[in-house]
């Protein structure tokens, strides 16, 4: 259970897949985000990410950081956890974390939502 291999997609309509997981708990994939602070067409980023291993845990943790955005000044990271109910259905619960740049350090504050 909680295999996160496969393609997830969250309610904004963004699509995020995970092409593989090893034996570490470290996967890779593709992250394509549906919102984005920019006006410049919306590309496919890369992903790394690592997760506790499924079987150690019954309801294991994941962090996932997306990289080379380039349409964007901005990358995004997530943690969650996955929840498998009593039909083995899979669902990931997750806190997104975005950080835009700004023009100079007494602007940090705005940067990050």
């Amino acid at each position: 259970q909680c295999d996160l291999q496969g393609l997830w997609r969250n309610e904004l309509g963004s699509n995020v897949t995970i092409l593989a997981t090893n034996t570490t708990g470290n996967f890779s994939g593709s992250c394509h985000t549906a919102v984005a602070t920019t006006d410049k067409q919306i590309l496919v980023s890369p992903l790394q990410g690592v997760q506790q291993h499924p079987s150690a845990k019954r309801h294991p943790t994941f962090g996932v950081f997306t990289m080379q955005r380039q349409f964007s000044d901005s990358t995004n990271a997530f943690v969650g956890q996955c929840f498998v109910d009593q039909r083995g259905e899979e669902t990931l619960e997750t806190v997104w974390l975005l950080r835009e740049k700004v023009l100079s350090h007494k602007d940090t504050w705005k940067a990050t939502r």
